[in-house]
């Protein structure tokens, strides 16, 4: 994957989570996961050299808050 094409779907990540965490009513567990996940995303966006190895491994971490901030919703 080219390194535009990551930025792009990291910027819509982050634009989505940011409306999400500002229009929903959420506890401050909630927020806390989805700000951890917004600082990672904002961290991978600033790595550069990274391999396609490297880059599956930290979006894996940050799917894995995802997963325990939709968890928690249900």
């Amino acid at each position: 994957m080219s390194r535009i094409s990551r930025l792009q779907n990291i910027d819509g990540l982050i634009n989505a989570l940011t409306i999400a965490k500002n229009q929903c009513s959420l506890s401050e567990n909630d927020v806390n996961l989805l700000n951890d996940a917004v600082v990672k995303l904002y961290r991978l966006r600033n790595k550069k050299g990274l391999t396609d190895k490297n880059y599956k491994s930290e979006v894996s971490d940050i799917i894995a808050l995802l997963i325990r901030f939709f968890n928690l919703m249900l």
